[in-house]
This record gives structure tokens, C-alpha cells and sequence, in this order.
């Protein structure tokens, strides 16, 4: 059985992401082949300083587009980087390395080669400078995908928020009843095709006890008409609920998604409960790209510390 490769951008090149790719392909056996996008400078130099000895195979980034390559268990495309130490602090000055990684994943993803990205975490105050909210939408604008929605994902339970990485001051006014049935939508059209099941989801409201004070209730006005229209789309949704209730236990094992109206509202109680075993999707996009649930973390770089759980899972979810 053929299986597609699994295209990964190192992301940030002063991150603890690399550490833990290292460690995972030691210890662990994938069917499919990966072929990783990084510096094959800072590869080396952070193996030699962590003393990881890794077999990969360098792939020419324009070779891979000419004719059907056959691909080993760990493949390399390089992209120059001018640092010359392995480890240093995060600026804006890998901001172009980092585009260039994006744009060869984005091309073999084009190209049909693979239709599986894993991305390494990226700071978004650097390298995204105000123009994108997160790399979910960095993404879908590269692919010109209008309808997409950012999945923390666990195979208990996975949470989705309408908004992302907003500032709350601006939550109420990024929520309305199109983006949560668009959202919705294609989440529900993930499940059935990805998981071949009719996903069970539950729907929080953005108001303490989905009540308010103030004169414009959303909760009345944007959320509950927006699950009654879907529930008229035989998707299997309710709400809207009490956020502080919802992730109980009796509650929360009703649904296999939870749906927030801001960040932190369903991120927080995820991570809490499930730490680092959980990964970021994003849905809607031409392809299937998954994120470690963490970021650089460069204050434990070459430190040998660093929980590989989350990029374990992303791969694992990929490796089919």
C-alpha cells in the first residue's frame, strides 16, 4: 500500500520543534514518508548540539516537481537560513525563511504530491506582523479558502472557537450568524468524510449563563437562531449553553464538539483537561493541516525537556 508523504515546515528556527522531532523519529516507526522542510544548517547543528544522530535524505526543491521521486522514511528539502549558531532568540529575521518554508509545502501540496501538513509553531507577533490573526488564516488565504475553522482536536472531545485569535474586546462584534453556520458546516462536513460519522455538537453562548444586561442579548439574537437554521440542515447541534457548565463531565460527554465563541472560552478548559494530548486542525483547507498544540517555547531549548505528546498525535493522525 502506497502512502502520500507527510509534509512538515519546521516553522520557527528557534524552537524546541526540532528537539522534538528527534526524539519522536528515534523512538517511532510511520508508514508514510515525511519530508521535512527546515535548514539543513540548523538540522545539523541543533543534532550535533542535542547529539541526535539522524538518517535523512536531502530531496532537490525543484527536482521533487520534475518527475515521481521515490521518497525515503525521512526526507529533507533545505531552505537557507543565515544564522550560524543553532540556537538563538526569536526575531523577525526568520520571517523569510519561515515564508519560504510555507511556500515549497504549499507547492507540493498543489501539485497533488501530498495532502498532509504538519506546521511547527511560529510566532505569530513576528512573523505574522498584524496582518493575519493565526496561521489558520495565513493558510487559507494562501489557498484562497473562504469557509475554514480552526479544530483543537481529541478523540474525546475536540472544541472549535468562531473566533480565533480576536482580542475579547472584539469578540461581539466578529460573531454573527453566517460565520457560526458557516463554521458549523464545514466542521460537520469534516466529520462525516474524515470520521464517517454524524458529529454531536454542542454550542456555548458568548454571555455568562448566555444571559446580559445590555440591550443586545447575542445569545438570543445571533446564536440561538443560528442553531435553530442548522438544526433545519438535519445537523445534529444544540445550545446554546452556559460555558461554565458545558465541559462538566455529564455535559461535555454528550457531544464530540464543542463549539465557543472566542479563544479561550474552549481552549482553556481543553488544554486543561487534556494537556498536550490534543492537536490543532484546521478544516476547510484543499489539504489536511494539523499543528502541535504548542509553541516555541525557546526558553527550553537543548534542554531535553519538552512534552512530545502533541506532535506524536499530529503525525500519527497523518500516518494513513
Amino acid at each position: 500500500m502506497k502512502f502520500n508523504p507527510i509534509v512538515i515546515v519546521a516553522g520557527e528556527p528557534n524552537s524546541v520543534f526540532l528537539e522534538i522531532f528527534f526524539k519522536i523519529f528515534k523512538k517511532n516507526k510511520f508508514k508514510s514518508p515525511i519530508i521535512l522542510i527546515c535548514s539543513k544548517n540548523i538540522f545539523f547543528k541543533q543534532s550535533k548540539v542535542l547529539k541526535e544522530k539522524i538518517k535523512i535524505r536531502e530531496l532537490d526543491k525543484e527536482q521533487i516537481f520534475k518527475k515521481k521521486t521515490k521518497f525515503h522514511k525521512l526526507n529533507l528539502i533545505n531552505v537557507d537560513y543565515d544564522q550560524n549558531k543553532a540556537f538563538q532568540k526569536i526575531s523577525s529575521k526568520s520571517n523569510k525563511y519561515i515564508k519560504n518554508c510555507f511556500d515549497i509545502a504549499l507547492k507540493i501540496l498543489k501539485k497533488k504530491i501530498s495532502n498532509k501538513l504538519i506546521n511547527g509553531p511560529i510566532s505569530k507577533e513576528k512573523f505574522l506582523r498584524n496582518k493575519y490573526i493565526g496561521i489558520t488564516e495565513y493558510l487559507a488565504e494562501k489557498t484562497n479558502t473562504k469557509n475554514f475553522a480552526m479544530v483543537i482536536y481529541n478523540k474525546n472531545l475536540s472544541v472549535t472557537p468562531i473566533t480565533t485569535h480576536e482580542p475579547l474586546k472584539y469578540v461581539s462584534m466578529k460573531i454573527n450568524k453566517t460565520k457560526i453556520i458557516d463554521k458549523i458546516k464545514v466542521i460537520n462536513k469534516f466529520w462525516k468524510q474524515h470520521f464517517k460519522i454524524k458529529a454531536k455538537i454542542g454550542v456555548t453562548g458568548l454571555n455568562p449563563h448566555c444571559e446580559s444586561i445590555d440591550e443586545v442579548n447575542e445569545d438570543k439574537k445571533i446564536i440561538l437562531p443560528a442553531i435553530k437554521k442548522l438544526k433545519k440542515m438535519k445537523i445534529n447541534i444544540s445550545g446554546p449553553f452556559a460555558a461554565d457548565t458545558i465541559f462538566t463531565k455529564s455535559n461535555r460527554d454528550k457531544f464530540d464538539i464543542i463549539v465557543g465563541m472566542y479563544h479561550d472560552q474552549v481552549l482553556t478548559p481543553i488544554k486543561t483537561l487534556f494537556e498536550y494530548n490534543a492537536i490543532n486542525l484546521t478544516v476547510g483547507l484543499p489539504f489536511i493541516r494539523v499543528s502541535p498544540d504548542h509553541g516555541p517555547n525557546e526558553s527550553m531549548l537543548g534542554k531535553k525537556k519538552s512534552d512530545i505528546t502533541s506532535l506524536l498525535n499530529s503525525i500519527k493522525f497523518l500516518d494513513n
